[in-house]
């Protein structure tokens, strides 16, 4: 595959700039909403975040898996794709450049020129977990609904979406009937919430809440604050920043073969400086904890995996610490998999605030700006008697020290916020007698 070269800093805001202005017919009653929002839920058997979309003309419900470090929004083109509204994105146009097209040219498909085979047409690397594959360029109607305060407002729509098509064996390690992903990656202009921005003028920020329930909806915010949770309750009044990282070089791709792809990564990296817990600085090294420029090390934020990832030295000294600051009444059992460290439950206390737990302080630029996940998002039942710190050694040999995953996200607000390159936590909304279901937006 041949791969275009770098995009700069500067390539980027251009092309970002470029989309801002030239966007038309921003949706069919010219309307302009400030927030807009996404309904998400868990799903019990892939533990991957789903939500809706409506996409194509006539419009089409998907069900689409969330990626925050994903480029783009991509869909299974080869199975029921049919649209009168599909546009292709013909080799070096504005739509090619703005998604950063790796290749330009034919399809040499068994079938006629169809959604995601045509020929003259820009292609780009599309990923899903442990797969990638090349998906083609193309822009649709896309709809999406508003919020008016605490509640749902009018329908908003995109009649020229940017997106990728790709080939229905990239949806196989997704969820049952998921046709695809919803990329929010940083530093990309393609990325679904910056694509949102430009086209309806708002700032470039969207706010995560993921509900811990597999039955009820958690809910994505993308666009101004507040953001209720509950009638009453703004979860932005309360948010700890920290500042966003980003990887100006490349990015690599290590699954199921290693590519590296020659622009800015769109994943989320933010300082971690050091790991408390019970108030105790854990001795770990420092080094570890720095992101370089070869894209090793640091902390990662994820919603592609489920429980947050460790690298091994970290998890080893964190598990034991963590041990040694439970209850003396609690005891270890046999690990069960992909857990490490259980525990016998039946001695530990619960509260609003989940299991009675040692409280885990993630710290970020000073030692008062931290991030703290309690006894709800750091143990998980496994069984009746049986539950596990939910936190797991890092399989690889290379790659982030740390990679926050969705399961300590849960009942948490995160907001990502691009134009001010900072990361906001709000800490348990439990803190405030509320969680992420409970919102008025379904």
């Amino acid at each position: 595959m041949k791969l275009f070269p770098m995009s700069s800093s500067r390539f980027y805001l251009f092309h970002f700039c470029f989309l801002l202005i030239t966007s038309t017919s921003l949706s069919k009653s010219n309307f302009q909403p400030k927030t807009l929002f996404l309904l998400v839920k868990k799903d019990p058997s892939s533990l991957q975040y789903i939500t809706k979309i409506h996409q194509r003309t006539p419009l089409v419900p998907l069900k689409l898996a969330i990626h925050i470090g994903g480029e783009s929004l991509w869909v299974d083109c080869e199975n029921g794709y049919k649209s009168s509204t599909y546009n292709p994105a013909r080799c070096n146009s504005r739509q090619c450049s703005l998604a950063r097209s790796t290749s330009c040219g034919n399809c040499y498909g068994n079938n006629t020129t169809r959604p995601g085979c045509n020929n003259n047409a820009c292609y780009n690397v599309v990923t899903s977990p442990n797969s990638y594959t090349d998906g083609e360029i193309a822009d649709d109607v896309l709809s999406i609904q508003s919020i008016n305060g605490s509640i749902p407002g009018p329908i908003a729509t995109v009649p020229n979406f940017i997106f990728s098509c790709a080939a229905s064996n990239l949806t196989q390690n997704l969820g049952k009937n998921v046709k695809g992903m919803v990329g929010f990656g940083q530093q990309s202009p393609v990325s679904f919430a910056t694509q949102l921005a430009s086209n309806f003028k708002f700032s470039r920020q969207f706010a995560i809440c993921l509900s811990s329930s597999t039955k009820r909806n958690g809910v994505i915010f993308i666009g101004h604050s507040p953001y209720f949770i509950s009638l009453a309750y703004d979860a932005s009044r309360d948010l700890i920043y920290t500042p966003i990282i980003t990887q100006p070089r490349y990015f690599t791709i290590t699954y199921p073969h290693y590519v590296r792809i020659n622009r800015a990564s769109p994943e989320y990296y933010i300082q971690v400086s050091s790991v408390r817990i019970n108030g105790k600085n854990l001795r770990l090294n420092k080094t570890l904890l720095t992101l370089d420029e070869n894209e090793e090390g640091g902390t990662r934020i994820s919603t592609a995996i489920p429980y947050t990832e460790l690298e091994a030295s970290i998890y080893d000294v964190v598990s034991k610490s963590f041990v040694s600051e439970m209850s003396k009444e609690v005891k270890k059992v046999p690990a069960v998999q992909p857990f490490k460290t259980c525990f016998n439950s039946t001695y530990i206390g619960m509260s609003r605030l989940g299991y009675n737990a040692p409280e885990i302080n993630l710290v970020f630029q000073k030692a008062n700006v931290y991030w703290t996940i309690i006894g709800a998002n750091s143990l998980i039942k496994v069984s009746n008697d049986v539950i596990c710190l939910a936190f797991v050694e890092r399989k690889k040999v290379s790659g982030q020290a740390i990679v926050i995953g969705g399961y300590q996200m849960q009942d948490n607000l995160v907001e990502f916020d691009l134009a001010r390159s900072r990361i906001g936590f709000s800490n348990s909304l439990f803190f405030h007698q509320t969680m992420c279901s409970n919102h008025n937006y379904a």
